[in-house]
């Protein structure tokens, strides 16, 4: 039996050797992909192991058995020679019974390591496993989630190669779809993003991003900043929907034009019963305009309990749409290199893929040459990569205006490459979010206007303009008196009062 101070000296050895080898690792310089992935499983690996190793020590020091404090004074008291003796009386007994026991040093198990190390195409081992859509790393394969999206409910059907720019966009889907469906789906999603993670970064401290990721999340959702989830007022138990300004309709039939889910979605906001055919919630929200009293009748009968219920429901979706914003976040770089790749795989032709499939299958036999793939194209001038990875013609560049940039400050001074980009990007989700970030509806009136004063002064004066045709009733409306002569109410009533008419 191995004994305490020989199991702390085994421990402080076992340290020494793992911090040198971890800084060996550092400056043992990665040639490709492969390899630096590697490194950084074999470099956690041993983080792991110099930890454990120095719990353990501690745990030996502290001694709380006695046992270390027994051996030394077995050792320095006075009969230390019989100690001695009668300890390796003990020793030679052990390997008299096991003649052919061989003890393999530390040394012999580092060098090894050391040896992957320097030879890594000798080195079979395989620390982490990817699938063939990932490369090794290199891309996301988030087909499995795409699947669960398209499958859910009231959600717009997008092909795989816009799923991948959007599938962190989790604040354009209205919070009456985020249902018990919808959390198994972010939950889904954020599984493998977080399995992604630890493959590939290894020495990322996933418990600290997520713990920043919730303190963050703790705070914007306090403050009603989280997107897609503003704070609704009503107290400490909030209702469930989203506030509707009435100041722009002047009738319950332009409310009526909303929809079913928006008006519903603003009686549930007030309180009221959102229950009935469109006519009857577009006449019950109308009613309450201009009202600081809601009447009774009106009121939706719920318990407190069950706003408690709700409200905490959507507090833990929201939590976990917080944890997929930090890992998206995380893996954006990755994302932006499974984009390309997937739009170039799409965009080659059906021999030329079966071809690439038979040079892949002959790579994948060979030992890693991925190095290769590293190599950056020669391309002085900065241009677009084509479908073949290669920068395009040049003239080609200036024949669509790439080398005109278009910037938007509505979209966070996002800069756009050619003209055609710069007009579709009003149709997309970057400008879609600013607009909605400033209270502006993303109409036709907005187009070309890049510029947020701009763009508010411009809402002001349509808001102006809505609110001179509107139908106001003392001027607007027409009566007709005893002669057949035409005045608007205010007249006609004032006449009357006279006794005129």
């Amino acid at each position: 039996m191995e004994t305490i101070l020989e199991q702390q000296r085994s421990y402080h050895e076992e340290r020494e050797r793992t911090m040198d080898a971890m800084v060996k690792e550092i400056l043992h310089k990665k040639t490709g992909h492969r390899e630096t992935i590697n490194a950084d499983h074999r470099l956690k690996n041993l983080h792991d192991r110099y930890i454990e190793a120095s719990i353990r020590l501690k745990e030996l020091y502290e001694d709380k058995d006695g046992l270390r404090k027994e051996e030394i004074s077995a050792l320095s008291g006075p009969h230390e020679f019989q100690e001695f003796y009668s300890r390796l009386k003990q020793i030679k007994e052990f390997h008299r019974k096991h003649p052919n026991e061989i003890s393999v040093p530390m040394s012999v198990e580092f060098e090894e390591l050391a040896n992957q190390r320097e030879n890594p195409a000798e080195d079979y081992t395989v620390p982490v496993e990817f699938t063939d859509e990932e490369g090794y790393g290199k891309y996301l394969d988030l087909h499995s989630c795409y699947e669960k999206y398209i499958n859910l409910k009231g959600i717009e059907k997008v092909d795989y190669i816009t799923y991948l720019s959007i599938f962190d966009h989790l604040f354009d889907i209205p919070r009456e779809r985020k249902n018990s469906e919808y959390r198994n789906y972010i939950r889904a999603l954020l599984t493998y993003m977080k399995d992604f993670v630890s493959r590939v970064k290894p020495l990322l401290d996933q418990a600290q991003e997520m713990a920043l990721g919730h303190q963050e999340f703790l705070k914007q959702w306090e403050s009603g900043t989280f997107p897609g989830w503003p704070k609704e007022t009503g107290g400490a138990l909030t209702n469930v929907g989203a506030h509707l300004d009435l100041s722009a309709f002047s009738s319950w039939e332009e409310l009526a034009s909303l929809g079913l889910d928006r008006l519903k979605s603003a009686l549930m906001a007030l309180g009221l019963k959102c229950g009935g055919t469109l006519e009857e919630r577009a006449q019950r929200l109308f009613s309450t305009k201009g009202q600081t009293a809601l009447d009774k009748s009106l009121v939706a009968k719920k318990g407190n309990k069950a706003k408690a219920t709700t409200q905490q429901r959507q507090k833990d979706i929201a939590a976990i749409e917080a944890q997929v914003y930090r890992f998206a976040t995380i893996i954006s770089s990755t994302r932006a290199s499974t984009i390309e790749n997937v739009t170039r795989r799409a965009a080659r032709a059906a021999g030329e893929r079966r071809d690439e499939s038979g040079d892949e299958s002959d790579a994948s036999a060979a030992p890693d040459l991925d190095s290769d793939d590293d190599e950056v194209p020669y391309n002085p001038k900065n241009l677009p990569l084509g479908w073949d990875g290669k920068p395009i013609p040049y003239w080609l560049y200036k024949l669509h205006g790439l080398n005109i940039s278009y910037n938007c400050e509505i979209c966070g001074n996002y800069t756009y490459k050619g003209p055609k980009a710069f007009q579709r990007h009003f149709a997309e989700w970057r400008h879609a979010h600013g607009m909605r970030c400033l209270g502006i509806p993303n109409t036709a009136h907005f187009a070309n206007v890049t510029q947020i004063e701009d763009a508010l002064a411009l809402w002001e004066k349509i808001k102006q303009q809505k609110e001179t045709e509107r139908f106001v009733a003392e001027n607007d409306e027409e009566f007709e008196d005893s002669q057949g002569n035409v005045v608007n109410r205010k007249t006609f009533e004032d006449l009357k009062r006279q006794g005129l008419l």
